[in-house]
């Protein structure tokens, strides 16, 4: 069964790691950022990818998923965990943060990244990417921040508090 405080997804580049670390710091409770998690045990994700392909790199993804949902923390999704449809079920029982933003506050995000999903012309590969998991995120989504702009450390003390209030549907105070 789910026990995680929150749980962050969203597109590639929004924020989820460093403001999930912010959050857990502002709570004093763990972060477990399943990527970081990955790598940490098997190397790096493009390395999977290339070596074993998408499908290992996803079912690799989904035990760490599983692992990470058991604790009693602040999750980071990679941004294509919510494809597997067993983690969508699991989200549906926990308070999830989606974190979007928008193409021209990524660009700069992805400039020199090297994710494996974003060979070539990484900024139009992105928006085919977001608007394929979109509407999974929207649908998952307790609450929606938008992290285009504004100071992360504002974003996770407005998360802080949603989860201190006891996740109410209606937040207004996420308007940073």
């Amino acid at each position: 069964m789910p026990r995680a405080l929150a749980v962050l997804i969203g597109p590639m580049a929004s924020g989820k790691s460093k403001i999930g670390r912010r959050v857990a710091n502002e709570l004093g409770v763990d972060n477990v950022d399943t990527d970081k998690t990955i790598v940490a045990e098997f190397g790096s994700i493009s390395d999977i990818f290339a070596d074993q392909g998408e499908k290992t790199f996803r079912a690799i993804e989904r035990e760490h998923v599983v692992r990470a949902l058991s604790d009693p923390a602040i999750v980071s999704l990679g941004g294509g965990a919510v494809l597997d449809l067993d983690t969508q079920h699991d989200l549906e029982r926990l308070p999830v943060v989606y974190l979007t933003v928008t193409p021209e506050a990524v660009a700069w995000r992805i400039s020199n990244d090297k994710r494996p999903l974003l060979a070539g012309n990484s900024l139009e590969r992105w928006k085919e990417i977001f608007a394929e998991r979109r509407p999974i995120y929207e649908r998952l989504a307790s609450i929606t921040i938008d992290t285009s702009s504004g100071r992360l450390d504002d974003m996770a003390a407005n998360i802080a508090q949603w989860v201190r209030a006891g996740y109410p549907r209606e937040w207004k105070a996420l308007n940073v």
